[in-house]
Parts: C-alpha cells; sequence; structure tokens
C-alpha cells in the first residue's frame, strides 16, 4: 500500500527551535511547527529523501528504512536498508515492517500522512530544504533529535568555512546561467527561491529567470519562456532531473530544435549545455551541498578561463 502526493510547495519560515528539555526527555519542534517529545533518543529511523538520510549518517547514526533509489544509495553504509518509498510515495507496507520510532518527511508533502504514520506508532518529523540555511536548520534539528547538537554544529561550521573559502574564489564577473529542472517531457526554469536556485546564486552565477511568473502548483519554478530566455542570452543552461539524466538532457535538446529560436543561443552554440549529477541537485544533498557549490564553481570557472584573452 503507497501514500501518495504531489507538493504546492508554499515558502516557510518554520524552523526548529532549541530542544526543549523535560524531566522525562526533550521535545523538538519541526519545520510544520509540530512538537515532538521523546523520553529516549531515537534509535529506528526511516528517511523518504535523501538529504535527511545523508545527515544522520553524517551525524553517525543510522537507518532502518531509506529512500527508493534506482541504483546504489547516496550512502554507501546505507546499502542494505529496506526502501520505504519517498517523499512522494509513501510505502505503508515497508514502513511497517521496519517498525520505526521515527519518519523523516516533507514539511507540505507528507503533512497529511501524519495521522497514517502515528497510527503505526511512530512520529513523523517534518522538514525541507529549499536554500543552504534550510539545509543548516536541518542539520541542527536532527542533532537534537539525536542529542548530537556537538557533532551538529560542527557540520554547520564546516559547511559556513568551506562556503566562506569558496566565496573568496568566486570570478568577479557573475555568469548568466538558465537552470532547468526537467523530466521527460516536462522542463521547468528554477527560480532563486529553489534550493537550485539558492545554489546558483552562492557560487556566483546569476540566475536569468529570476523574475519569471512563478507555477503556482510549484512555487520554487517558472514556465520556460522562450523569448525571454533569448533576450537574457544565458551563458549556461545547466539541467537537473531526479532521473535518467541523459534521457532528459536528450529530450530537452530535442525540444530546442523543434524551436530555431534556441540555436542563436551563444550556450546552444558552443556547447554550454550540461547535466547536472541527480544526487547533488535532483534533490537535497545534505552535507554534501558543498560538493553541488564546487561543481557550479568549476563550471563558471572553466567560463572566465574560456572568456580570457
Amino acid at each position: 500500500m503507497y501514500l501518495t502526493g504531489c507538493s504546492s510547495a508554499p515558502d516557510h519560515n518554520v524552523h526548529s527551535d532549541p530542544a526543549a528539555s523535560s524531566e522525562s526527555g526533550f521535545t523538538i519542534t519541526d519545520f510544520a511547527n509540530q512538537s515532538h517529545s521523546f523520553n529516549e533518543v531515537p534509535e529506528r529511523i526511516a528517511a523518504l529523501s535523501n538529504g535527511e538520510m545523508d545527515i544522520i549518517y553524517a551525524l553517525g547514526a543510522e537507518l532502518v528504512g531509506r529512500p527508493n533509489s534506482s541504483g546504489p544509495p547516496s550512502i554507501e553504509e546505507a546499502t542494505e536498508v529496506t526502501q520505504v518509498g519517498s517523499t512522494h510515495e509513501v510505502d505503508l507496507e515497508r514502513i511497517t515492517y521496519v517498525q520505526p520510532d521515527v519518519v523523516l518527511g516533507h514539511s507540505q508533502m507528507n503533512l497529511k500522512d501524519v495521522p497514517t504514520i502515528e497510527s503505526l506508532g511512530a512520529k513523523m518529523v517534518l522538514t525541507q530544504a529549499q536554500s543552504i540555511e534550510d539545509i543548516k536548520q536541518q542539520i541542527h534539528l536532527f542533532g537534537e533529535m539525536l542529542q548530537k547538537e556537538e557533532q551538529a554544529e560542527q557540520l554547520i561550521t564546516n559547511m559556513e568555512e568551506h562556503i566562506s573559502n569558496l566565496s573568496d574564489t568566486l570570478p568577479e564577473q557573475k555568469t548568466r546561467v538558465l537552470l532547468i529542472y526537467g523530466a521527460p517531457g516536462t522542463y521547468m526554469a528554477a527560480l532563486p527561491n529553489s534550493l537550485s536556485g539558492n545554489l546558483l546564486e552562492v557560487a556566483g552565477g546569476e540566475n536569468i529567470a529570476s523574475d519569471f511568473q512563478q507555477l503556482d502548483a510549484y512555487p520554487q519554478y517558472a514556465q520556460l519562456n522562450t523569448e525571454r530566455i533569448i533576450e537574457a542570452e544565458p551563458e549556461y543552461i545547466l539541467l537537473m532531473s531526479h532521473g535518467n539524466s541523459d534521457e532528459v538532457k536528450a529530450g530537452f535538446l530535442k525540444e530546442m530544435e523543434q524551436n530555431a529560436a534556441w540555436n542563436n543561443l551563444d550556450a546552444v552554440k558552443e556547447g554550454r549545455i550540461d547535466v547536472l549529477p541527480s544526487d547533488l541537485f535532483g534533490s537535497n544533498p545534505g552535507t554534501k551541498v558543498t560538493e553541488a557549490l564546487d561543481i557550479l564553481v568549476e563550471i563558471f570557472r572553466s567560463i572566465e578561463s574560456d572568456e580570457s584573452p
């Protein structure tokens, strides 16, 4: 049996509060402003997305249930862990089988699933990541839940130092980029309020779609506007997806062939169209967000190098 759903992904400003202590244990508050009380540190945790899985392992804990994947998981230690679905489609049979104390889900997509998960005897802790700051808040929250606050703060410090060092080496000239999320037959421009859009700006890129009108169903994305894209003249077109990257790129190139205007872009003429790694850009990469930033910075540096006399 599966629970299915999609996200309208509204903006949120709710993050975790410091863990409240009590004589019988401690309490945390998740991104959906739900309070969760624990008498002891939960040991059986299931995660529905890769970012949460990454953070849990980075904090020195393990999962009894991990998100579905078509290949090996992004965390090698989780290879033998039972797959329990995703934030889009929760596998209740497998959740029941692994008997978690806690299920980590998405604060919009899985809010409706809370009563069902709780009926199985588990707490559902909800977060999401639309920015680097959100990922830091996730690390902080999970550190509280696992009573590993010092390890969490160290992970956050390491991330901040990495970003600070990157910032000192960014090219002075921002690279104009069209960042596209794609699935076969569906392509959307990522906006600055998406995680990938935030990464783009932190890495020194300029999002040419920053003032495109957001989609009602997916406020972090906008419909591709060919006329405005041609006018903005992106220096690079970057594609990201959850699934088969080669298939997504092939489908996008085919769509471009059907609109001759795309072929006037220098990015197209010069082959500046790349697919970003799906494990780092197709979803929240957790602590590996620094690796995602490194990839973007390297791309932008290569453009600066190509343009140097």
